[in-house]
Parts: C-alpha cells; structure tokens; sequence
C-alpha cells in the first residue's frame, strides 16, 4: 500500500514538474472594472440611486450618532449625558484630527464623486439623449447639495468637478464665493433638467426641490432677489401647497391638528395628499430599497433615542410609601416618547422662551406637538393616572433631567411604532429593548421652509413687509398671530425656524451658512460654556490637510 502511494505522488510531482509556469495563471472571461460598470441607462440609473443612499446614511441613518452632529452645540439641545460624541468638550469634539470633522468631509465628498463620475461619463454614454439629461440634472443636483454642505460647514473647499481617475494631492480651497457659484450653476441646470414634483416617485429629486435649493444658496451668496425669484418660483407651482386641513393616517385622531398629522407615519408622501414636502427622504420600514427593520434600531433615524426623555429614571413614592418608583413605565408607546434616552434635551430657549407670545394658541406648540405634560401609566405609582408637568412637578416627585422635559412629538410615532417592537412579555404598550428610532421617512425640504428662506432674502433686501407676510403665511396656518414687519430681524425668522421646523431642521448647517452658531449658543444654550468664535465654521481635517502633500490646505482660523 505505502508503495502504491508513493508511485502516485512521485507522479504527481512529475507531472507538476513538467508544466509551464503559468499553469495556474487565471484567464478571466469577463469582470466588473471602472471601465465597463457604466454602459447602459440602467447602470447609470444605479448609480444615481447611490447618491440617495449616501444622503440617507450621511444625514439620517449611518449609525446613532453622526446625523446629530447636525443638532448638538447649536440653539435647540444640548447633552443629557456629557459625551464628546454630543459636543460636550467642544476642543475635543471639533479637533482637526477627531472623527467629527472628517466623518462629514468624507460622506460629503462621497456624494460630489459619485455625481462627477456620472456628470463626467454620461454625455459619451449609448444612451437616449433625455436619459443624459436627467442623469445629468441629478448628478447636478447631488453635487451641489453636497458642495453647499461642504462649504456651509467648513467655508471654502477644494472644488473637483471631474471624475478623479488617478491619485491628487494638490487641492486648493476655492473660495465660500466660488463654491456658492458652482451650486448655483449646477442647480439652475438641475431645475431645467429635472421633471415636476408630480412627476417623479415619492423621494426622488425633483424640479422645486432643486429650486428651494438654489434659493438657499443664493441667499447664502448675498442674491437675496434671486433667492426671492427661485423661492417665489417653487411656492408659486401649482403642484405644491402648505397643508392646512387634516390629512392621511390619524388625521380621525381629535387631539390632533394638521401639524401634528404632517409626522404622522405614512403621511410625508404625495400619495397620503401631502402636498408641502418637496423633497422625504425615505426610511421605509421593511420594504425593499427601504433602511429600517420593525425588529431593531438598525437603519432606522434614531431621532427618538436621542430627543425623547428617559422617563424611566423620573421617581416618585410608590403605593407602597417605603418604595421609590418611575411614574412612568418605559420603554412605553405613548407620550412619554417611545425609548427615548434622554441625550438631545431641549433648551429652555427652544421650549419655553420663543413660545411666550403665543403659547396656548400656536398649535406647534399643544401638547400633541410639544409634549410638557406626561400622564403616569406605571400603576405602582402614587401618580397613576395623574397628568405631570415638565415645568410644574407636583410634590413627591424627584426630577432628573434627562428623564423629564419638553420634547417634540415628531421624534417618536406614540401610538404607532411597528408591531415587531411590542413587548410580548410585557404590560400592553411596552416597547422592546430594540425600539429607539423614528420609523417615518424624513422631510429634508418642506415648503413651510422655502417660505421662511423667501422671507429672510425680503429681509435682506431690506423689504420688512414682505417679509412679514411671508412669515405670517407660516404662522397663520398654526393658528398663531401675525408678526409685524418692523419685529422681522434675522433672530425672529431663526426663532420661527425653531418653532416651524424644531428638530426636523438640520439646524447646525442654517447657523454655519448664517455664521451665527457661536452667537445663538452663547445666548441661547449656556451648556456649552466653552462656545466661541471659531465653531462658526468646523476645521478642515488634519488627515486631509497631511496627505495633500503637494499643495497646502489652508486650516481654518482658531484650529491647530
């Protein structure tokens, strides 16, 4: 037997011995390469469909941090539990060389790449010359949402309007001026190219979300009557409309209102009969092309988990007097906001001082919208059943902070996370451990908002009037009263931002575009003691600057 063996691998070897070289060299038939992945208008469609991922994960879902990098160390909230994560340490959280500053850049310019590879290869592509066009107009209308972000986060950067085939180490910061101007031409050809609001899929970019873009960078390049005539063009479409009867899901609901219905699940579409979003972006809950899961927090805008309150660590004296115990059962379904931590709590400015005016009239402001009062669901409380009050706790009731506080509404679905996210263990209503997100899609452009931009373009042209009037269309479907032109400054129309788009605003990029982000904090959010000048704008990263080793990237002032 052992000499049968060795025959054969004596043959073996001789086999082996007397083969060519490239015996095992590898004769591909065919394989995916950068020259051959965008051929026909289907790949290019593909490809498109990319750049709404990457805005999808950038702003909303990537993980449960980044997309609230757009909320802390601004005017609306501050951090319930001190973390670098939530700008607590302002150094450390805006360092050159921290995540921060160099997890946006990269998502940001992920976005321009894959547009200019679009924008650079489709006019030679075998394909229909409307199919350019609209390919084109979308890759336009990415690239400048990407530049404009860009520019109002960090002021001017290296502009790249071609595909880069090749490695390049000598950018050059463009001008905020410059960059503004690419935008603006980019998307006036994004407004030419892409179909009406009514002509697309629900989420997909369009001509009037296009427009209330390029009204905004035209105000942030000082156009004020160009930004006046692109917003004037958007809200004067006959397919757009601010929506001032009841709607959609819940729209039986008697508590409700129709702000309240407009972040109701189901309701941001066009098909629900919504008529004011221009652009929602769509999370989509277990449905193909979607990003959340009814079973987990996983893909989800985990809006709840950061705004909502911890009611589970408010404390009261339970029946049992010798017993300390919550109010409130948590996670729960109701207005207690869902499984929410307690980390994005709003300043007194955001829930108390812009409403003085009109608080029991403005309907943003009711309790559905703006939750100050809890009632106790946990019937091991003395206060089972009572109603309390953020501002007024009754006697007995130990607060703590991140468990307590006014919210708003639109982070969490009470009555109506998925069915997969119920405790079937628990009490009727009890939330898993794995609930925590925000299972609506989100508004990125809504009109109520070009009217507000419209309104401070007016205010820049110094036409208070107009202004008012614009602002007062905003107010008067709220129910709350007029502003007079001479009370219209650029403070009133932030504060009425707050009021109107709360935390559905990316809030941090309005201040930067502003450069009013140290201003607004100093006064408006004492927690972030350590705020000042340089934050108006993040750093340019330090691994960007070190690798841009033939040419200099010039740091922003204040950073090292």
């Amino acid at each position: 037997m052992k000499r049968t063996i060795k025959i054969a691998v004596y043959s073996l070897l001789a086999l082996c011995a007397s083969c060519k070289k490239d015996f095992l060299n590898e004769d591909p038939v065919g394989f995916l390469s950068t020259a051959n992945g965008l051929v026909t208008y289907n790949d290019f469609n593909q490809a498109a469909n990319d750049m709404y991922r990457v805005t999808r994960s950038e702003f909303y879902t990537v993980d449960q941090d980044h997309p609230f990098d757009y909320l802390y160390s601004t005017d609306l909230v501050f951090d319930g539990q001190a973390a670098t994560r939530r700008h607590t340490n302002l150094i450390s959280a805006f360092a050159p060389s921290g995540d921060i500053p160099l997890f946006h850049w990269k998502a940001l310019y992920k976005l321009v790449s894959e547009a200019n590879v679009i924008i650079t290869r489709a006019p030679s592509a075998n394909i229909t010359d409307d199919q350019k066009t609209l390919l084109i107009a979308k890759a336009k209308f990415f690239r400048a949402f990407g530049y404009r972000s860009l520019a109002y986060l960090y002021g001017g950067v290296p502009l790249s309007l071609e595909e880069v085939t090749a490695p390049k180490t000598d950018y050059v910061r463009a001008s905020r001026h410059d960059v503004y101007a690419q935008c603006i031409a980019d998307l006036k050809d994004a407004v030419a190219g892409l179909p009406a609001i009514n002509a697309v899929m629900d989420g997909e970019v369009n001509a009037q979300a296009a427009g209330h873009l390029l009204s905004e960078v035209y105000l942030a390049d000082g156009q004020f009557q160009n930004a006046v005539d692109a917003a004037t063009n958007v809200i004067g479409n006959a397919n757009v409309s601010l929506m001032k009867n009841r709607f959609g899901s819940g729209a039986s609901n008697t508590n409700g209102n129709v702000y309240w219905d407009l972040f109701q699940p189901k309701n941001q579409n066009r098909k629900s009969g919504n008529m004011e979003g221009l652009w929602v972006i769509q999370i989509e809950t277990d449905v193909p092309g979607g990003s959340a899961v009814s079973t987990a927090q996983a893909g989800s805008y985990l809006l709840e988990r950061h705004h909502a309150p911890y009611a589970g660590l408010l404390l009261s004296t339970g029946v049992d007097p010798k017993k300390q115990v919550s109010p409130f059962l948590w996670p729960f379904d109701n207005n207690i906001g869902g499984r929410g931590i307690g980390w994005a709590i709003s300043t007194k400015y955001f829930s108390d001082d812009i409403w003085q005016s009109d608080f029991n009239n403005d309907i943003r402001n009711a309790n559905i919208n703006f939750v100050r009062v809890y009632t106790s669901n946990n019937p091991a409380s003395a206060f089972y059943g009572q109603q309390i009050s953020v501002n007024n706790p009754p006697p007995g009731v130990t607060v703590r902070t991140m468990g307590f506080y006014a919210y708003q509404a639109k982070c969490s679905p009470p009555g109506s996370h998925p069915a997969n996210l119920f405790d079937p263990k628990g009490p009727s209503g009890m939330l898993l451990s794995s609930a925590g997100g925000t299972y609506t899609d989100q508004y990125m452009f809504r009109l109520a908002e070009t009217y507000l931009i419209r309104a401070e373009a007016y205010l820049g042209l110094k036409d208070n009037a107009s202004a008012a009037k614009d602002i007062n269309t905003v107010r008067s479907r709220s129910n709350a009263a007029d502003v007079l032109p001479a009370d219209v400054t650029i403070d009133y129309i932030l504060d009425e931002r707050m009021r109107e788009l709360g935390v559905e605003e990316k809030r941090m990029l309005t201040l930067c575009r502003l450069g009013l982000v140290a201003d607004r904090v100093k006064r408006f959010n004492p927690y972030y003691s350590d705020m000042t000048d340089t934050y108006n704008l993040w750093p340019i990263p330090a691994n960007e600057i070190e690798r841009n080793k033939d040419a200099k990237l010039e740091q922003n002032p204040g950073y090292n």
